[in-house]
Order: structure tokens, then C-alpha cells, then sequence
């Protein structure tokens, strides 16, 4: 089989992988070296296509023949499908030529098991150190770590790559022993634990020797498959913020599962549940920046998000005693709370207070969604719009979403950068 044939079959094997990351890296060129992967503090810029692609790395496979016959898995042992394995030199030399082209801005390598975890990690790691060593290619790599897979093979992996990561792939060990009996969990948190570990104690001797090698500069991070298995949201989303405390993660990609395979371990569906895929990660946000705990969001009561309503509006909904928040006087993490008001507009809001006396009038022009703050707000002790009844504010919110279409016109789409 030539490259060509191979590429379009390892390419298109490794779009079900949602956490390709490229930014968080501040790897600079040397003296004739190809590449840098250090830019703007946003990271290297790149674009999705969409069934999860990323346009700007080389995302593929090394391999799409594995030992494991995981129930989920478009690439499992038993689908008959077309198989392949690139050699090293074959991912080296597209690297450098697609880039060269200026066709990516770096790597995204996973591969499925090959004899065994030892076996394709080495296999994985003959690559970016061949890349960084005899090419000089200084330009972004995220590599996939094989579960199980020696912690010295790990840890030199680290020192050559900008992130590394592991997919935990499902958010229980009930519903791994279900969906992928051959894997054990134990062999996807040790080598997590260890990352993060490993992560900040390089962090501490970068401090006390300046020519310590980096290692996983951009951090780690891991993909949790949603749909395949019974657990709510709940159960995801304290997982995900176990994993932010206790493993430092970088990232936590939420995949919404794709139906590719026919089994009745699985559920039924035709499409996957993006809208839940796209909750998840809203509520993610909040964990991450906006200082909410996952109990907040979700629990034993409420256990999965609603999926009319954004996770904020749906706290604000359940803590109407909560509000009104006034907007001359709460502090950033109270302003934080308000559906509507995001990280900047907080930061907006506070910096002219020191100015003047806020009105609604000034509150657009700083980035607020008026159409959801509005109920929950007041500026000097006056509401744009007083209503106390939580199924009437579910009612307005939901009418001023709808997408009213011009005449002539396609309806608007949403932005997803839209503050929450």
C-alpha cells in the first residue's frame, strides 16, 4: 500500500478523537531548525471541521490495527475495515513536507494497539524524537500516551512533546468492564497521576536550573466519550473535576458518541447528542474559570443538565433567592454568577464603577447579554424587568433565543463565544 492510500485511511480513522489540542506551548525555533510553536498567547490558531477534525494539525493515526475490541470503537479488533501502519519515517516525512507547505502547524499522533502498550509507545516515541533530534522540527506535537505503558517510556515522551494525553475514554469503571472489558482503568489513571506529577515537579526544578528540559510544556489532558454508557451527567461532570484537582489537567474534551457501531451493549441512536456534548462543556467552563463546583451545576437531585438552558441559567433558576445582584456594588465572583455576565464583562464592569454609577445603558456596550441578565440584575436599586415567577423567566428566556429570520434572510447563527 503507497503513503497516499494509508494516509487516507489513518486520517480519517483518528477524527473520532475530539481533544486535539494546539495551543499552551511556548517551544521557540534553534539556529536552522524547522518550526515554532511558539506564537500569541491564544496558542496556534486552528479550525475544526465538522466531524471533529483539526485543519491546522496533522491529526492522524500511526496505526488503526488494535488488540482491543472495545464495544464503542470505530477501530475495534472485530469491524472489518480497511487497516494500515504507516512506518516511522513515512509519519516523519509527511510531517515535515505538509508543513513545509504550510498545509499544518504541527502533530497530533495516536495510534490503536499494536502487540502491545510497550510496543506502539516506543514505536509513537521513535517519532517525535527522530522529529526533534535529526529534523530539528521545533513546531507543535500532541501525543497520545498508550494505557499501560512503561512510566520510563512516558516520562522521555514528555521531554520531547508539547502535550501529552490519555482518554480515559468512559466516566466509569462499570461502564468500562461493559463497553471495554480488555482495559483497565487502573492503566489509564497511573499514567495520568504520573503526568501531573511529573508536570509539576519539572516546573520546580525549571526554577532552580534554568536548562532543565521542559516537560509537557502545554500540560495534559483526556476525552470522555458521552452517550456510549448509562451515566448522567452528574457522574461526568464530578469526575472531570476530580481529575482538574487531583491531576492538574489542562483540558477535559467531552465526545459526543458516534453511532459507527451496531451492538446491543449500545444505545440506540441516529445522531450523536451534541446538544448534551455542547452542555457538558459549557458547564466544564464553570468549573474552570467561573469558580462553580460541579455539585452546584448538577447532583443527586437534578442529575443531568437541562438542555433548553444554559448550566448558569439553570443554577440562577434554582437560586432565584440569589438575586437581584446589584450592579454598582457586587464583587467579581458575585457578578460572576449572573447569566448574561461573562469573565470580561465582570472585569468591564469593575474597572468603570471606579469611574461612575452604572446604568443599563452602559451595560451592552461592556459585552452583557441583557436578554438573560435582565431578571436577575438591578442598576441603582431599579430592575429593567422585575419578574419573580421561575417558569415565566424560563418562558422569556426561551422566546428571546429563538432565531427570528429577516425576510429574504437565513436565521442567524448563534455565536459559540457568546457570554454565559
Amino acid at each position: 500500500m503507497d503513503v497516499f492510500n494509508k494516509l487516507q485511511i489513518l486520517a480519517a480513522a483518528a477524527k473520532y478523537d475530539a481533544s486535539c489540542a494546539s495551543s499552551g506551548s511556548s517551544r521557540s525555533n534553534v539556529s536552522r531548525g524547522l518550526g515554532n510553536a511558539s506564537s500569541s498567547p491564544v496558542g496556534i490558531c486552528h479550525s475544526w471541521a465538522a466531524d471533529g477534525r483539526c485543519i491546522s494539525l496533522f491529526k492522524v493515526l500511526f496505526s488503526n490495527y488494535c488488540i482491543y475490541d472495545c464495544v464503542y470503537c470505530a477501530n475495534r479488533r472485530s469491524n472489518d475495515l480497511p487497516r494500515s501502519t504507516f512506518t516511522v519515517e513515512e509519519v516523519i516525512d509527511l510531517t515535515i513536507n505538509f508543513y513545509r507547505r504550510n498545509y499544518i502547524e504541527g502533530l497530533f499522533l495516536s495510534s490503536g494497539v499494536l502487540k502491545n502498550a510497550d510496543y506502539t509507545m516506543e514505536l509513537l516515541l521513535l517519532v517525535v524524537k527522530k522529529l526533534r533530534l535529526e529534523h530539528s522540527f521545533n513546531g507543535y506535537i500532541h501525543l497520545k500516551v498508550i494505557p499501560g505503558a512503561n512510566q520510563e517510556l512516558i516520562r522521555e515522551a514528555g521531554l520531547f512533546v508539547d502535550r501529552l494525553s490519555v482518554n480515559i475514554e468512559l466516566p466509569s469503571e462499570k461502564g468500562l468492564q461493559m463497553l471495554a472489558p480488555e482495559k483497565k482503568r487502573d492503566d489509564i489513571l497511573t499514567p495520568m497521576k504520573y503526568i501531573g506529577n511529573k508536570i509539576n515537579s519539572n516546573r520546580e526544578e525549571r526554577k532552580l536550573y534554568k536548562k532543565a528540559l521542559a516537560f509537557v510544556p502545554a500540560g495534559q489532558s483526556t476525552q470522555l466519550i458521552v452517550g456510549a454508557s448509562p451515566e448522567p451527567d452528574y457522574q461526568i461532570l464530578h469526575l472531570a473535576e476530580q481529575l482538574y484537582q487531583k491531576v492538574k489537567l489542562r483540558r477535559v474534551y467531552y465526545s459526543a458518541y458516534v453511532p459507527v457501531n451496531s451492538n446491543p451493549l449500545l444505545p440506540t441512536m441516529t445522531f450523536p447528542p451534541l446538544k448534551r456534548e455542547n452542555r457538558l462543556y459549557q458547564a466544564d467552563w464553570l468549573i474552570r474559570f467561573y469558580k462553580f463546583r460541579a455539585a452546584e451545576i448538577v447532583n443527586a437531585q437534578t442529575p443531568v443538565l437541562d438542555p433548553d438552558f444554559d448550566p448558569k441559567s439553570s443554577w440562577a433558576f434554582r437560586n432565584l433567592d440569589f438575586f437581584p445582584v446589584e450592579i454598582n456594588k457586587a464583587n467579581y465572583e458575585t457578578l460572576l454568577r449572573v447569566p448574561g455576565i461573562g469573565l470580561k464583562s465582570s472585569q468591564r464592569i469593575l474597572s468603570a464603577r471606579r469611574l461612575g454609577t452604572l446604568s443599563f445603558d452602559h451595560l451592552p456596550k461592556m459585552g452583557i447579554v441583557l436578554k438573560r441578565a435582565r431578571y436577575f440584575i438591578t442598576c441603582q436599586g431599579r430592575f429593567l424587568e422585575k419578574i419573580d415567577n421561575e417558569m415565566l423567566i424560563k418562558q422569556k428566556l426561551l422566546a428571546a433565543d429563538l432565531p427570528v429570520a429577516k425576510m429574504g434572510q437565513p436565521h442567524q447563527q448563534l455565536s459559540l463565544f457568546e457570554e454565559v
